[in-house]
């Protein structure tokens, strides 16, 4: 399969199609290939929920792929009554539910769409969350994506994504460079059948840079943000809450 041109990348049918061939085998190659910091950026991006300390209600995970925050989520805040799950990958949503949350069913829905183009009601959501979703989104997407944080969370409601990223000005960034553009394709290339696709986020990742102009763009729509960098910006997240009304 030759790499596609830069500008389809960000399609959403070619995203939903990358990630339904992934889907089988996503939670191991993330968990290996990360060396499992990945577990520790979903608890830090649960954590980055702040002063939510017993959060109730309902809330939105976006691209929200095997739904591994779900179990760091509800640990840390057991008084949600329900998870509005969404993700243009249904095989990832599959395998979410069969292998992993069959004890947590009852505290998630789950909707199989585009989050751009999903009818979310208006200040619907107490909290959104998202890991590791944001760099499969162009900067024009990304626009359209804070004006939907902005727009679903209710007055003092939360917000916390998630991101892998690029460590620009880490003295180890070539050797996490080289990690990721030629260790893992090779790891996926002999263990996966000669599959290309997880190669994919790699691509995405670096494209994406990292979080801080999502922060930005949070901002200028009036939340209240934080940008913070994890493992010398190995990963970056953006949190914070829509103010309350006036």
């Amino acid at each position: 399969m030759s790499e596609p041109c830069a500008a389809d990348i960000y399609d959403p049918n070619f995203v939903k199609e990358v990630f339904d061939r992934c889907s089988g085998k996503y939670i191991w190659f993330s968990t290996v290939c990360s060396l499992g910091f990945t577990q520790v950026w979903r608890n830090d991006c649960v954590k980055n929920l702040g002063g939510a300390d017993h959060l109730t209600g309902r809330g939105y995970d976006l691209m929200s792929g095997t739904g591994e925050i779900w179990p760091h989520l509800l640990k840390r805040q057991p008084n949600i009554d329900k998870i509005t799950a969404i993700d243009i990958s249904d095989g990832m949503h599959t395998r979410a539910m069969t292998r992993l949350h069959k004890m947590r069913a009852h505290k998630i829905e789950f909707i199989a769409d585009n989050v751009l183009e999903t009818q979310l009601a208006p200040e619907s959501a107490d909290f959104v969350v998202s890991t590791f979703g944001l760099k499969t989104f162009s900067v024009e997407q990304l626009e359209s994506l804070a004006d939907l944080v902005e727009r679903v969370l209710k007055p003092g409601g939360s917000f916390s994504l998630i991101e892998a990223s690029d460590p620009k000005g880490w003295w180890l960034r070539p050797l996490y460079l080289f990690h990721l553009k030629t260790v893992l394709p090779l790891i996926e290339r002999v263990f996966l059948q000669g599959a290309q696709d997880f190669s994919m986020i790699g691509t995405y990742s670096t494209n994406f840079g990292d979080a801080s102009a999502f922060a930005e763009m949070l901002r200028i729509r009036g939340l209240n943000t934080v940008f913070k960098k994890h493992f010398f910006g190995c990963a970056t997240s953006v949190s914070g809450t829509k103010p309350l009304a006036t």
